[in-house]
């Protein structure tokens, strides 16, 4: 006996057989049982999810000696012709190769003809979508009011290129792409049919390599067994398909997000000296990015598609990145993508693309410069309204401001990290870089390290010298400190401040903010600088 491919051999016989598309097999089944069935049916979905075996099982429920039913018994002649697809009364035909006007007048002349021995005539047109527009026009009428011992089962990943004409006649129904867990789930059912042992990383390789596509999988598992034999690894999938294991995109996403940028390029080259594709590798990094994404808006919304331990390190790095700020990075990356189709050095784009994007992830964005000269112009609002009003009471504004400083003690605190006393001995050396005068001198003896947060390097300043800190902080000042960061350790930073007790307040001699929003210098050099961003 021929040998029978994997994908032939576990196709799905009744509807309980379906992976991933409950919602269809459901919906067909209360038609069936409560006879109240269309005269046409649209399976509509990408490759591979199982749209013309849905036919074929639907045409076997109608067709079968004990039907109609919704669990045709797949042993009487009927459901075995139609299994293998040489029954007399269910026609499958290719739109893809009849697809012409006489194509489909034939089929318009046959329609008329009782079915020979089942209960109905039953036509399958799989890639309908590639029927000319002449043939679906001749299509029309018949489709409208077929005689009433025939079915239309239409098949398509193209509705779009259906005539609106035809789509109105028909019962549509969208199936899914498979999550990649059930997948996993159903190659490790055929393994265990074929007495093959296939690892759980395996399994997810492959499941995610097939992007939704069973059959796409059953195949790959297939071409794997031809390889390997009885035993299937991660290594051999990743081997003989090119894919990138999950872990190393978890590490190269883990570098980028904490400003590693040695250490990402040098991981990039280990893929490429592998053989490596950067095109898919920059797919797969997006693809990842994209569930940490969602993962962002809705953690358990990747609970069916993504393996436990992918989604403990996307929980880790959810905590690193804001939800705009990674709106960017994969804007960036997809970018990339696209310039590295067309261009000879691949890894010479995937690796700028890296680095700008580690650069990015430390600056700061307009809409954050924005937001803090609103602040900076409502604090001076507030202020000028508070002394206003404790000048006009009897109350001293420095009397009131010691209380206050009793009160802030309450507020929340940022707490120290085991990674003080190196911040600290990285701290001495951008002291030891900084010019003698000038307002990032007030700035940097205003604040004391207190640690690192991810790659925040944390500032911690007085309670009390909230509102100088933020006019001193200005987006230069805090670029200049980035910079230092970076000579003095070696790599990226982006600056922090922290309000913490126990630090000295800035003496009264200290920078005051302006007296107006326009004159202040600080605000207009930030103005000026997004200003000039934005034209370049």
């Amino acid at each position: 006996m021929s040998y029978e491919v994997f994908a032939r051999k576990y196709r799905p016989q009744t509807f309980d057989d379906l992976v991933g598309q409950p919602h269809v097999s459901r919906t067909l089944k209360n038609a069936i049982a409560q006879n109240r069935l269309a005269h046409a049916y649209l399976f509509v979905g990408p490759r591979g999810i199982g749209k013309t075996s849905t036919a074929r099982i639907l045409a076997k429920s109608l067709n079968c000696i004990k039907g109609p039913t919704v669990t045709p018994c797949g042993k009487c002649d009927n459901c075995l012709e139609i299994a293998a697809g040489n029954s007399l009364d269910v026609i499958e035909i290719d739109g893809a190769s009849n697809r012409g006007i006489d194509d489909v007048r034939e089929l318009r002349d046959n329609v008329r003809y009782a079915p020979a021995k089942s209960r109905l005539k039953i036509y399958i047109i799989d890639e309908v979508h590639m029927l000319t527009k002449e043939a679906f026009n001749a299509l029309l009428k018949t489709l409208e009011e077929p005689p009433p011992h025939v079915k239309f089962i239409f098949a398509t990943t193209e509705p779009d290129k259906v005539l609106p004409t035809i789509l109105s006649r028909c019962q549509r129904f969208d199936l899914h792409r498979i999550p990649a867990n059930l997948i996993a789930q159903h190659l490790q059912f055929i393994a265990g049919k074929e007495k093959i042992t296939l690892e759980p990383a395996a399994a997810h390789a492959i499941a995610r390599g097939a992007e939704g596509g069973l059959r796409d999988a059953e195949s790959m598992l297939d071409q794997l067994v031809a390889f390997c034999g009885e035993k299937i690894s991660e290594s051999d999938v990743l081997n003989v398909f090119g894919f990138t294991s999950g872990q190393t995109m978890v590490d190269l996403t883990g570098r980028i997000l904490r400003g590693e940028t040695p250490a990402a390029i040098d991981l990039l080259h280990q893929q490429s000296e592998s053989g490596k594709d950067m095109m898919r590798l920059m797919s797969d990094l997006i693809a990842y990015l994209r569930d940490l994404l969602v993962f962002k808006a809705k953690p358990d919304a990747l609970k069916e598609d993504v393996d436990p331990d992918v989604q403990k390190s996307l929980g880790v790095h959810a905590e690193l990145i804001a939800t705009d700020r990674l709106l960017e990075l994969i804007d960036q990356f997809a970018a990339a993508e696209g310039r590295m189709k067309w261009a000879p050095n691949k890894k010479l784009h995937f690796e700028v693309a890296i680095i700008k994007a580690i650069q990015s992830l430390g600056q700061a964005t307009l809409d954050e410069v924005i937001e803090k000269l609103g602040e900076l112009r409502d604090d001076g609002k507030i202020i000028s309204q508070k002394e206003s009003a404790l000048v006009a009471a009897g109350v001293s504004p420095a009397t009131h401001n010691a209380a206050a400083g009793t009160a802030a003690t309450t507020a929340p605190r940022v707490e120290e990290t085991s990674a003080t006393v190196d911040s600290e001995k990285i701290w001495e050396q951008v002291l030891a870089r900084i010019p003698a005068k000038g307002l990032l001198r007030t700035l940097s003896e205003s604040v004391r390290p207190i640690g690192t947060d991810g790659r925040n390097f944390v500032l911690g300043h007085s309670p009390d010298d909230q509102l100088q800190i933020e006019v001193l902080a200005s987006v230069n000042n805090r670029r200049q400190l980035e910079t230092l960061l970076k000579e003095a350790s070696g790599r990226d930073w982006s600056v922090k401040f922290a309000a913490k007790d126990g630090i000295p307040s800035i003496t009264a001699e200290g920078p005051k903010p302006a007296k107006s929003f326009k004159d202040d210098p600080l605000i207009q050099e930030a103005i000026e600088l997004f200003n000039a961003q934005i034209k370049s």
